[in-house]
């Protein structure tokens, strides 16, 4: 395979690094882990045992992803966010023993094709980032977040809508529930909560 791994960077020999797809300085990437064709690990960013990661997904420098978490295609991941894996994280158990990794159940952050998470952002498992989403900087997110919604704030909340370019979307004026990309001209439908591209 086609990949380039930094020389201090640390790749479990059962993971599944695709072509074109580079790991920079101080990275880890455990056992099984999988990462698809033309990604980017930054420097000191973690990938924990038997995550999936898409095609073309960028984790910026000290990002960590804990398993079991899935990355679709084209996610962006930025420095130092955070996926989470435990809803009720303890280091011991009620009767004070250490917790070893068969001691609780880890549960997934999903993050849907083409969804951007903001430097330091937080993802609290078990949530679903949905497509195109965008979450900004600093948020934590504790609950779904909507296919291109735009999120923001502790705990996050949706504060507008975003297309594929990840700009924030305008209402079109004289047709309710439409909106359009300022950049790219992509029109939208608000349908019952969510947003789905116009046809």
């Amino acid at each position: 395979m086609d990949f380039k791994v930094q020389p201090t960077a640390q790749v479990d020999e059962t993971a599944t690094i695709g072509e074109g797809t580079t790991v920079w300085d101080l990275a880890q990437i455990r056992e099984d882990a999988r990462l698809g064709s033309g990604c980017i690990v930054g420097r000191g960013a973690y990938v924990g045992p038997g995550v999936r990661i898409g095609d073309n997904v960028k984790l910026q420098n000290y990002a960590l992803v804990y398993e079991p978490a899935v990355l679709g295609d084209g996610v962006f991941v930025g420095p130092a966010a955070v996926l989470t894996n435990d809803y009720f994280p303890r280091s011991v158990d009620p009767e004070g023993r250490l917790k070893r990794g068969g001691d609780w159940e880890a549960v997934a952050v999903e993050v849907a094709e083409g969804a951007s998470l903001g430097a330091r952002s937080v993802c609290v498992a078990p949530v679903r980032i949905g497509r195109w989403s965008l979450v900004a900087a600093g948020a934590v997110v504790t609950r779904d977040v909507p296919d291109h919604a735009l999120v923001a704030g502790v705990p996050a909340r949706r504060i507008g809508w975003v297309g594929r370019a990840g700009v924030r979307l305008v209402e079109r004026e004289g047709e309710p529930g439409a909106w359009e990309c300022p950049e790219t001209g992509a029109l939208y439908d608000e349908k019952d909560g969510g947003l789905v591209e116009r046809a």
